[in-house]
């Protein structure tokens, strides 16, 4: 991967890498820690794409990997108590922040399909579970979505 190259990808999609992360890790630090592991890894492959589309699939698909893998890390190393809540977003980001509060298995299947725009099908790719379990957990998101909503309402 030439400079040019490398820097057009990071132009076109840090900011999805980095939402991708956030959804899954709830952490603004967390996220960007993994953000610049998964350019890192871009960096130093020597894959070649064939697409745009290619690229974007790779990056979510390391981005969710070094998610994972940076959970099982904090739960063998730090203690539930030493970290810190994540601030509140601004009022206009309501929904996007009670989509944020799902349990993480939701919350990636209703971020990728919402705010990304994946398909059941390709979720299941990504996240590596069947499609039918993607469409459970969309499922479920959009019922705790509703009662979380109803119960601000009142």
């Amino acid at each position: 991967m030439t400079h040019g190259e490398f820097a057009r990808a990071v132009e076109a999609y840090a900011d999805m890498v980095f939402r991708v992360a956030f959804s899954s890790l709830g952490r603004w630090e967390d996220a960007e820690d993994v953000t610049q592991e998964v350019f890192l890894k871009l960096w130093r492959s020597d894959r070649s794409f064939t697409s745009q589309e290619h690229t974007r699939f790779w990056l979510i698909r390391v981005t969710v990997n070094e998610c994972h893998r940076a959970v099982r890390w904090y739960r063998r190393n730090v203690l539930v108590e030493d970290v810190p809540e994540r601030p509140d977003a601004p009022e206009s980001r309501e929904l996007l922040d009670t989509v944020m509060d799902l349990p993480e298995k939701l919350r990636v299947a209703a971020y990728l399909f919402y705010y990304e725009g994946y398909s059941t099908h390709e979720i299941a790719r990504l996240v590596s579970v069947p499609e039918a379990t993607v469409r459970s957990r969309l499922a479920r998101a959009r019922e705790k979505l509703r009662e979380i909503l109803k119960e601000e309402d009142r």
